[in-house]
């Protein structure tokens, strides 16, 4: 556990030494608020229920956050490690592979959480942001939305050859789903087709269980999101043990 602890703390360093990552993780968040809030303010509308532009786009935002974490971050990172030789290295310490992937969740999990959280603040300080939900079925949401994708941005890592391939295929899966999943564009704005076919990706039962619980809905109803990614996490665990490697 001391070793663990450790290694979290080595993590958290390397983290705040990595402007990019910061930059992503707690300052574009709020660039997509101030840029969307601008333009569209936060008035009720209809078209939305009654809510207005940001109370309904900041669990996608979130989500985005997210989505960042995992294969911008995450990913890129995990097979850096490999690349670079410090998993050889770390080979050489009783810390087992799980240990390894824990201490790189941990981090990253706290700082998306905090992107998170000064979104929130951001939003209701400037827009008067609404809250219909509780704070505990919020805090689940996030949780199982952030270590499913979590769990998937080991999968790219460890069947990634290199960390230039694994930011290649990370931005592949990333730019898609920010824009199809409603992380930016409202899943009431798309027309047609397009809102069934965006079902089969990940960040959109993300997004989806979020703004459920963000609006005050219960689990009850987002039983869909919740067993899409907790098959996402189970199934992304699995994968990511069995293709980890040292070097």
């Amino acid at each position: 556990m001391r070793g663990l602890w450790k290694l979290m703390w080595v993590e958290a360093k390397l983290f705040s030494r990595e402007p990019m990552l910061g930059f992503f993780t707690l300052v574009f968040p709020l660039m997509m608020l101030f840029c969307f809030g601008g333009i569209y303010g936060n008035e009720p509308n209809d078209y939305f229920g009654g809510l207005g532009m940001v109370d309904v786009s900041v669990a996608g935002w979130t989500a985005l956050v997210i989505a960042t974490s995992a294969f911008m971050s995450l990913a890129v990172s995990a097979a850096a490690y490999r690349e670079q030789g410090i998993l050889r290295r770390l080979r050489l310490t009783p810390l087992s592979p799980l240990a390894v992937l824990a201490a790189q969740v941990a981090v990253l999990f706290v700082m998306t959480g905090l992107g998170m959280l000064l979104l929130i603040i951001a939003a209701k300080l400037v827009y008067g942001l609404r809250f219909d939900g509780s704070a505990l079925s919020v805090a689940g949401a996030f949780a199982l939305g952030a270590l499913s994708m979590f769990s998937l941005g080991f999968v790219v890592a460890g069947l990634a050859p290199t960390a230039r391939v694994a930011q290649v295929v990370g931005m592949v899966l990333f730019f898609p789903m920010i824009f199809l999943s409603g992380a930016t564009i409202p899943l009431q704005a798309m027309q047609g087709a397009i809102r069934n076919y965006v079902k089969i990706l990940p960040l959109t039962h993300v997004v989806g269980l979020l703004r459920g619980a963000w609006l005050g809905e219960s689990w009850g109803q987002h039983l869909t999101e919740v067993a899409v990614l907790s098959g996402l996490l189970v199934v992304g665990v699995l994968i990511s043990l069995k293709t980890f490697r040292w070097e």
